[in-house]
């Protein structure tokens, strides 16, 4: 992976409303009006309190592969998409859409290994992908020459299989032993299969792990370190494995030695292996919560020794003996106290600590590559991506800052780091700007590689970062995009996008495979040039501002990144941009939740509201697939205590009769074996019990991501942009 970069119960108070939601022959969503359990005029925490202590009547939706749920599903698939695809947009917005995903031009980003760039490459006629791979040197010089390695299109047909591109882990520095990993329709679990990248076939009796969501890693060409599902009572409560085996070539895997176990309510236990020159260090890693970590590092006597870092950390990698990790909290060792935001050197053998970087209050670290005598940070000043080589000084110890030449005011990424010579691939882009990939060299020369063309007209569009004021005071940043004289005149039809959780930076990115609202290229070409108008809200939740920035939105403090949303919207209210009649929001997966959130407690503000892969259930989330990995982000719905301030804002609690909320989109995919589908669905069914319309779509594949290839990818989009066209453009009452 490159550095570019979650019993059916039968109980129907009204089978009739909710089978009746999409009824009509219009194509439209309807409003149907019928009794609800509790009366129209009790107030929403009355009907919040009703509705966690009554039995819930759309349990049986989430049975994901049950005949009744997935005939339910059907139904609204057809209803929604014959509403949505009728648009008169909706052919237009999808062949652009598809146009920009599978563009020829696109630039091949990939990984840099054993004198290669490897490159998973998606078009029109390889759908599933082709891994490939060329000589680094024609790749710098912008002259690749790809060799496939791996047929994912040829590989389905001849298994008769939905194949998925999934995870690849090869063993350095020789990149010849790969396990391969393939998923089911793109769900997070895959089986993974041993393959040799010289012969370009999967070894004949080599390892093999069945479909499982594992964690894998090389020992060396004959170990495997695994995390898997082996069996009754090797999984924790969030469906993970919960111990790590070291399988030697040629054993059955039952027969593997178990070198850790972890208690069942840990989020994630695995171990794994890094290559130091000629040093094989193996480590242990179990993560008490999703955002901690205790780790535990081999000796020469096979013993593993703990570390004795605190335990919000990101480890980054190994270089000279030294563990790279960067603090999410303030540490004191050896007599000396680091800040959260700092990266520091750990020696594995000496057991003492250095300073590598100490981000500033307006700093952020996004990622960190190590290479061979170095290492290149990523990071963001005041949401501005920049990129800076660091070096051990020989003589002093200390560790020298260079920072790289790249433009400014934009979105800079790290897309690959040497660890053969340290030169690195880095990509520069912006909401306007397409994507240059640079090649940069041991002494931070950098040389062009490739350039996006330009795939929609930017010439008269500007891009503003603004702030906005949160109730309780803080400034938060957003950016605004459109054409100047659009932004001049103001009442704009306007598309504001947000995340605000686990550490996600929300940037102003051109181009995206994934696709996502914040693409410029996509929202530049569908939207803008139709004369809407792109938000990105940098609330708190996120990691724009460092750790910190994410800590104000935890737990009993998530209403935080909720404000800050409202704040961004109210502002762009105030300041003329949009007007609640114009203004709509986009969100998934965590974002999904946000638009929940603003679906209940602001539907004033809003006229259109797309909740994409959301969580919505906030009382049973942490029991529906890796719902439990995180409650170290949201608090313990099972404790009376934390569920006091989850009940304030879950969405599907607080849904009631008598609201004015706008006509929602709502999405998910049957394959999203991270977020259940289920909170998707008793979305829309409740909506539908309380007499309110919407549109659903439920993909059948796709995984979390929500769709399992480009064509998938540019059909969800063009459904997207043609809900907030009826919405917002004016063409829907």
């Amino acid at each position: 992976m490159t550095l570019r970069y979650t019993i059916a119960i039968i109980y129907i108070v009204i089978t009739a409303s909710i089978s009746a939601a999409f009824a009509n022959g219009l194509g439209e969503p309807v409003k149907i009006e019928t009794e609800v359990d509790t009366p129209h005029t009790q107030t929403a925490e009355a009907e919040r309190k009703t509705m966690t202590s009554a039995p819930d009547p759309f349990l049986w939706l989430e049975e994901i592969e049950g005949k009744r749920a997935l005939e339910w599903v059907e139904q609204q698939n057809a209803q929604s998409k014959m509403a949505l695809t009728s648009d008169p947009l909706f052919d237009t917005f999808y062949e652009e859409a598809r146009t920009i995903l599978t563009s020829e031009a696109r630039i091949p980003y990939g990984s840099i290994k054993a004198g290669k760039v490897y490159n998973l490459w998606k078009d029109k006629e390889n759908k599933r992908g082709l891994w490939r791979r060329t000589n680094l040197k024609a790749f710098a010089n912008g002259k690749p020459n790809w060799e496939t390695v791996l047929d994912y299109d040829a590989l389905a047909k001849k298994e008769g299989r939905n194949w998925i591109a999934g995870g690849i882990k090869c063993l350095s520095p020789d990149y010849r032993h790969c396990m391969i990993e393939l998923s089911d329709g793109g769900k997070d679990a895959g089986e993974w299969r041993e393959f040799d990248t010289v012969t370009k076939e999967f070894v004949e009796n080599g390892f093999f792990l069945r479909e499982a969501k594992s964690s894998v890693s090389w020992e060396n060409k004959d170990t495997l370190l695994v995390a898997t599902d082996r069996g009754p009572g090797t999984l924790n409560t969030s469906g993970y494995p919960r111990t790590a085996i070291e399988w030697q070539r040629g054993t059955n895997i039952d027969d593997a030695k178990v070198i850790l176990e972890s208690a069942e309510t840990d989020v994630f236990a695995y171990a794994f292996a890094e290559q130091d020159e000629n040093t094989t260090w193996v480590f242990r890693l179990v993560a008490p919560s999703f955002f901690e970590k205790r780790l535990s590092v081999q000796r020469e006597d096979g013993q593993f020794k703990p570390l004795p870092f605190p335990p919000n950390i990101d480890f980054q990698g190994v270089i000279n003996g030294s563990a790279i990790i960067s603090l999410r909290e303030a540490w004191t060792y050896g007599g000396r106290s680091y800040d959260l935001g700092t990266v520091i050197a750990y020696d594995l053998q000496k057991d003492t600590a250095s300073l590598v970087w100490k981000a500033k209050k307006n700093q952020s670290i996004e990622a960190i590559g190590v290479g061979k005598t170095g290492l290149i940070l990523q990071y963001l000043e005041d949401v501005v991506g920049k990129a800076a080589r660091l070096r051990k000084d020989t003589v002093s110890g200390s560790w020298l800052s260079d920072e790289i030449d790249l433009p400014d005011n934009g979105v800079v990424s790290l897309v690959s780091m040497n660890s053969e010579s340290d030169s690195a691939l880095i990509s520069f882009e912006s909401l306007t700007r397409p994507d240059t990939l640079y090649f940069v060299d041991n002494n931070n020369r950098k040389q062009t590689i490739a350039s996006l063309p330009n795939f929609y007209d930017a010439s008269d569009v500007t891009v503003e970062q603004r702030f906005a004021k949160s109730a309780d005071g803080t400034k938060v940043p957003y950016f605004v995009a459109g054409k100047k004289d659009v932004l001049k005149d103001g009442d704009a039809p306007t598309i504001q996008y947000g995340y605000g959780g686990f550490l996600a930076a929300i940037l102003p990115t051109y181009y995206s495979e994934a696709g996502r609202p914040q693409n410029g290229a996509l929202a530049g070409k569908l939207w803008i040039e139709r004369g809407g108008v792109l938000v990105i809200a940098n609330i708190r939740g996120g990691s724009e501002y460092g750790p910190a920035w994410h800590q104000a939105a935890l737990k009993e403090n998530r209403q935080r990144a909720y404000d800050d949303f409202i704040a961004v919207s109210e502002d762009l209210i105030e300041t003329g941009v949009s007007r609640p009649e114009m203004l709509g929001i986009i969100g998934r997966s965590n974002g999904g939740l946000l638009m929940g959130v603003m679906l209940t407690q602001r539907p004033d503000l809003y006229a259109a509201i797309d909740i994409g892969v959301p969580l919505f259930d906030m009382k049973r989330y942490n029991k529906l697939l890796a719902g439990a990995s995180w409650i170290g982000e949201y608090g313990n719905p099972d404790d009376p205590k934390e569920w006091a301030y989850i009940s304030q804002y879950s969405p599907y609690q607080n849904l009631r009769a008598g609201a004015d909320y706008p006509s929602v989109l709502i999405y998910t995919s049957t394959k999203d074996d991270r977020v259940h589908p289920g909170h998707a669905r008793k979305a829309a069914a409740k909506l539908a019990s309380l007499g309110y319309s919407f549109y659903y779509y439920e993909n059948t594949e796709g995984g979390h991501g929500g769709t399992a290839n480009q064509d998938q990818l540019a059909y969800l989009t063009a459904l997207e942009f043609a809900y907030f066209a009826k919405r917002l453009m004016g063409e829907e009452e």
